[in-house]
């Protein structure tokens, strides 16, 4: 790599459908949130010709952040595609969201990609959401490479950097991170800085001078080459280390110089097979010049190091009835099998579905089988149906760009279609399959939301499926217990980005209302209560009365009702309409409009009328009864705990077992993880954890994680809940 001349392509660059599988190179960007990770994908998609000058596409806009949302907050917030053309292949570039709360962009854009390309600020460093995702892609081989951006700040070193990366990324090995390149530096500026004009090749030992705005190469002066001995040596040796050939150390060892073409081989097949993570350095290119520094490098690297599709192991695969079935991935020829990567609406053209072809080839006009399962706990139901696939198309930017048919291993857009969901699978008519779905993180930040007037309300409904059907990191809960409309997402600006997305594609105004948890009440002694429900109004008349006793249980008992009438002072007959009274009052609830639970109620006497006795008579008799003995009785107000398990990393275990303590949790025990974790185990009442998922981020830096369930419900402190009583009161 770095050994071979290249000339700009122009339009060639502006990459159209593939023709082979080997043809394509599918890569994510990956990195936090100021990076670099778009000013590189526009640089990139600059030095092959995809880009004028100035660095747009033919209307002006960017080709990675062009949603209005994305240029309100000034980052990225979708997973975008950017394909360009270099050498004959069609680069798919994927640039994906930085920030935690976008995560599902970002595992989208992992399950599209067969490779990774890391990107690093020199000015920041490597951060702990970073590294997990490092981890994530190391658990399933992916090759990596790491790009360091921002050499342009006053206190970037390269150097430095390269050896924090090698400490993050390398784990035992740090020798399988290190750098193709070393940065050039011009002349020093009147503050002390000097700018980087070029990168020196330690493979090639050839010198690419960047500072005309294109890129130069030439010889190193005999000044320089002991400047990139040492690091040299060291690549060699750790590309040597990774060799096939385990005879080649021995004789590298041995004083034998090794052909560089060899070294580039083996270097090559090291990537390939997710054993060495070259560092590279890149920087966009000077307003009016071609190629930014090191975007030749990186075309190169992921042209000739990184795997092609048919290189990926396939996901599994099956029937809709789960049988498995075995197919020759990423085969033009066999049956088809794609997925939806992404979803998004456009104003004009309406739904638009990013695909990724992993088997067969998908056409316009075709009719496919979609299939959609394993997120019914979102919103999203179970569905198999036929749908006819419409306009084909590769993006860039705003711009659609029509193509008659897509190949296995490559991606394109797919227009309305109407029932198709991020995450399903397109297969043929006649043979529908499914694909394993990939993880997707639990939203856990609550937010209750109403609409904002008559029209909206009209109109909620369908906004929210459709914002579920493109998000499924998003999850739409309409609870029966405190009657209220959640959407939970993953974090603060996942909720902004959601509002905004309702108000300005979907047209519904909504307003944010506190989110509520679903109290219970309960006896905390034993009561009696008379229900007397008796009057005369001409004609028929009301006549039931009921004498009932209450007595707590133990949780999760629910609601038990016991007859021990006798003489019949109650009719049998009107017995199932106490119990049905006391059941709807009991829903109802006794104390602060909580449903009441873990009772007994005993119906021990009454009295009934010949005429005036009836079943609504005595449903609302056992109402009262239940009232009349709440109103003597101390009561209980029962909150839900959670069990909440913290993956943490050992720094911050102390932290978050303190907060938790302050969260009235009770921590059970902790448990040592791989990877200098601390899985933490605690209980803890929900409405202490709402905006947990927000805390826990700023208390960890982003290195934590963490998952609830429900365990119970139980008594809440005294003052706290005569604190909500009073709020109740005062709220009606």
């Amino acid at each position: 790599m770095g050994d071979k001349a290249h000339t700009h392509p122009g339009a060639a660059g502006r990459a159209q459908a593939a023709d082979h599988p080997a043809s394509v190179r599918n890569v994510v960007l990956v990195g936090h949130s100021g990076s670099g990770k778009t000013t590189l994908v526009e640089a990139l998609a600059l030095t092959a010709g995809a880009l004028n000058r100035a660095g747009r596409v033919e209307d002006g806009g960017c080709v990675s952040d062009y949603d209005e949302i994305e240029h309100r907050q000034q980052r990225s917030v979708q997973l975008s595609l950017v394909p360009v053309e270099w050498d004959g292949i069609k680069i798919n570039l994927l640039d994906t969201p930085g920030y935690a709360d976008f995560v599902g962009e970002l595992r989208a854009g992992l399950r599209a990609a067969d490779a990774a390309l890391f990107v690093v600020s020199a000015s920041d460093g490597v951060d702990g959401s970073t590294r997990m995702v490092w981890e994530e892609c190391a658990a399933v081989g992916m090759p990596r490479a790491i790009v360091i951006t921002h050499l342009e700040a006053a206190r970037a070193d390269f150097e430095e950097m390269t050896r924090i990366c090698a400490e993050a990324f390398g784990g035992d090995d740090p020798d399988a991170v290190l750098p193709l390149y070393l940065p050039l530096h011009g002349p020093q500026a009147p503050d002390g800085h000097a700018p980087v004009t070029g990168l020196i090749g330690l493979l090639s030992q050839k010198l690419f001078d960047y500072s005309s705005g294109e890129r130069k190469e030439s010889e190193p002066g005999e000044d320089q080459l002991p400047l990139i001995e040492e690091a040299r040596n060291r690549l060699i040796e750790g590309i040597i280390s990774e060799s096939e050939d385990e005879t080649l150390m021995d004789r590298y060892l041995g004083g034998e110089q090794v052909d560089v073409k060899t070294l580039i081989q083996d270097l090559e097949r090291a990537v390939v097979r997710g054993a060495f993570f070259p560092v590279l350095a890149a920087a966009p290119a000077a307003e009016g010049a071609r190629q930014g520094l090191g975007t030749v490098e990186l075309l190169e690297l992921v042209t000739r190091g990184f795997p092609t599709p048919l290189e990926r192991e396939a996901p599994q695969v099956t029937t809709p009835g789960g049988r498995p079935r075995e197919l020759r991935m990423c085969d033009p020829d066999e049956s088809l099998v794609a997925e939806v990567v992404k979803t998004s609406s456009d104003p004009y053209v309406g739904r638009i579905s990013l695909i990724r072809v992993f088997s067969g080839t998908l056409r316009a006009d075709q009719t496919v089988h979609v299939s959609g399962h394993g997120l019914a706990d979102r919103g999203h139901e179970d569905h198999d149906v036929d749908e006819r696939i419409g306009a084909l198309s590769t993006p860039f930017g705003k711009q659609q760009r029509p193509v008659s048919h897509v190949i296995a291993g490559d991606l394109a857009c797919v227009a309305k279609l109407s029932r198709a969901e991020t995450g399903d699978t397109l297969s043929a008519k006649d043979d529908p399959l499914l694909m394993a779905p990939w993880e997707m993180p639990d939203p856990l930040l609550p937010l209750a939301i109403q609409a904002h007037s008559k029209p909206d309300e009209d109109k909620l409904s369908q906004g929210l499926a459709r914002l579920v059907a493109e998000d499924p990191t998003m999850k739409l809960e309409q609870n029966q217990d405190t009657h209220q409309v959640v959407l939970w997402c993953l974090g603060e600006a996942h909720a902004d980005v959601a509002l905004e997305r309702l108000r300005s594609r979907y047209g519904v105004q909504v307003d944010v209302v506190p989110h509520k948890v679903p109290l219970r009440e309960t006896f905390g002694n034993k009561a009696a209560g008379r229900g007397r429900h008796v009057k005369q109004s001409g004609g028929h008349g009301q006549y039931a009365i009921c004498e009932i006793e209450v007595e707590p249980l133990p949780g999760g008992s629910g609601i038990e009702f016991v007859d021990k009438v006798v003489g019949g002072a109650v009719p049998r007959q009107f017995i199932p309409s106490v119990e049905k009274g006391v059941r709807a009052q009991a829903a109802k609830g006794v104390a602060a409009g909580h449903p009441l639970i873990d009772v007994r109620v005993t119906l021990l006497d009454g009295k009934a009328h010949s005429v005036d006795s009836s079943d609504a008579a005595f449903q609302t008799a056992g109402a009262l009864a239940l009232r009349e003995a709440a109103a003597d009785a101390k009561i209980h107000l029962l909150e839900p705990v959670a069990e909440v398990s913290v993956l943490v990393g050992d720094d911050y275990v102390g932290a978050v077992m303190s907060d938790l303590s302050g969260r009235r949790g009770r921590v059970l025990g902790t448990e040592q993880t791989p990877g200098g974790r601390t899985l933490v185990r605690a209980e803890v009442p929900e409405i202490e954890i709402g905006r947990y998922s927000v805390d826990l981020r700023s208390l960890s830096h982003g290195t934590a994680r963490f998952n609830r369930r429900y365990a119970r419900h139980e008594p809440m402190p005294p003052q706290i809940a005569e604190r909500l009583r009073e709020e109740a009161r005062a709220a009606s």
